[in-house]
């Protein structure tokens, strides 16, 4: 490294530091900010992996690393309460297994930062699936506790009335407070009752909603009665345009328990999936005044290449359906964040820990399809352009906080602050360099 240069790298990891009282800033881009009812041009500044300040205006000479957002929106991280992300196992045909998809690799190209699993593992296998998952992902993952023991493991798991079991279960979501955010029950297909009422019970114990994929329906078991008598208020019912349990009566128009069930509090997520999304569904529904709380994808094998995609996709289909930008962002940052108790998420009050979409709004010719392969055309589409994790930039599509290699010694190796970049590798020197040597 050239001395001048190792100099200049001194004074920025040392002799400045002083100086620079925020360790990001994120200037001129437009905020949405639902919880604090921003949507403006606003600088975004960032200290410690949190959130420093909003201002309309803050000095770049007071950063270490100041990226110029114009033109751009500067939201929350993106919350996706709805994923499948139990990989690792080898078990086939299950969502404990091979149907789950490792989070990393679909999460922060696409801005999002916090996922919730949608109930992959049950009490007897959640130790597992912390371990193999949870524990090792740059992502934030929380989970949905299925109310199956063995959780989504598919076939005759899923249908076992006895390892529905509401104890175990509120027990190990209490040993994971703010890890275990709810509990799921899902894909069951017999005509009781007992699968919801053991979840409804365990959420109880641990104060935490219910997230239900209400599976098939029965003349005595209709997801009017569902979302009107055995859900409570903030409990959630996923897939709500699915158009496979009634979410429509038979003369097209949102079922009427769907409006009584959101006026006594339960919460409607979209819950897009490789199965559960239907224009037919969605655009009467929308027209009706009937938006989902939340927007989540269902992220799983059979969805992430088919309608679904991922979740800035699925916030591109809201677009089209005429809501705003400022609803679709709401409705994947700081409603989601609410929905499941996470409320220092979603949000870029000062003291929140600074998870970042800078996302861009492309105007174009654009087609969103849906389940079985309908299509709409759009005008509008988001794209991701960097995402910021506990204060770090963990993704940057076109470098926007890169400098250019022209401007650097010809022999240049890792030259930004490990204070913002989240990127670029730790040893300065190169891979399979400066390890500890071994202890003879």
């Amino acid at each position: 490294m050239h001395r001048s240069f190792a100099f200049l790298i001194s004074l920025a990891f040392c002799g400045h530091t002083a100086a620079q009282q925020y360790d990001l800033l994120l200037r001129r881009g437009h905020v949405v900010d639902a919880k604090n009812q921003i949507s403006a041009v606003r600088d975004v500044a960032i200290k410690d992996g949190k959130i420093a300040a909003v201002a309309p205006s803050i000095d770049p000479t007071t950063a270490v690393k100041t990226i110029d957002a114009a033109g751009l929106y500067v939201t929350p991280g993106l919350v996706d309460i709805h994923v499948h992300v139990f990989a690792g196992t080898g078990e086939r045909g299950s969502y404990a297994g091979d149907n789950s998809l490792y989070p990393d690799g679909y999460t922060f190209r696409v801005g999002v930062t916090t996922v919730a699993d949608a109930g992959c593992a049950g009490w007897r296998n959640f130790d597992e699936f912390k371990s193999r998952i949870i524990d090792r992902s740059r992502t934030r993952v929380l989970a949905f506790l299925n109310i199956v023991g063995n959780g989504m493991r598919g076939g005759n798991y899923e249908q076992d009335l006895a390892d529905m079991q509401a104890k175990p279960t509120a027990d190990m979501a209490l040993q994971h407070k703010g890890l275990i955010i709810g509990v799921k029950s899902a894909h069951y297909a017999g005509p009781e009752w007992h699968p919801y009422e053991q979840a409804v019970e365990a959420g109880n114990t641990a104060s935490i909603p219910v997230m239900v994929d209400f599976g098939r329906t029965y003349p005595q078991k209709s997801v009017a009665e569902l979302v009107t008598k055995k859900l409570r208020p903030g409990d959630i019912y996923t897939h709500c345009f699915s158009g496979l349990r009634g979410e429509l009566d038979p003369a097209g128009h949102v079922n009427p328990g769907m409006i009584a069930g959101r006026k006594r509090g339960v919460i409607f997520d979209a819950g897009h999936g490789g199965g559960s999304f239907a224009w037919r569904i969605a655009v009467p529904a929308m027209k009706e005044g009937f938006p989902p709380d939340s927007i989540s994808t269902d992220l799983h094998i059979g969805s992430m290449n088919a309608g679904m995609k991922d979740m800035l996709n699925v916030m591109g289909k809201f677009l089209a359906m005429g809501m705003s930008v400022d609803d679709v962002i709401a409705r994947s940052t700081w409603n989601p964040a609410r929905e499941i108790k996470q409320e220092q998420l979603g949000n870029l009050s000062v003291g929140s820990p600074a998870d970042v979409a800078v996302l861009r709004l492309e105007k174009g010719a654009f087609g969103f399809t849906d389940m079985y392969g309908a299509r709409m055309a759009g005008t509008q589409k988001l794209t991701c352009e960097m995402t910021v994790r506990d204060g770090k930039v963990v993704y940057d599509l076109n470098g926007l906080g890169a400098t250019d290699w022209l401007k650097l010694p010809k022999d240049y190796r890792r030259f930004n602050d490990p204070r913002w970049d989240g990127l670029t590798p730790n040893n300065p020197e190169g891979p399979g360099t400066g390890q500890k040597k071994k202890k003879k």
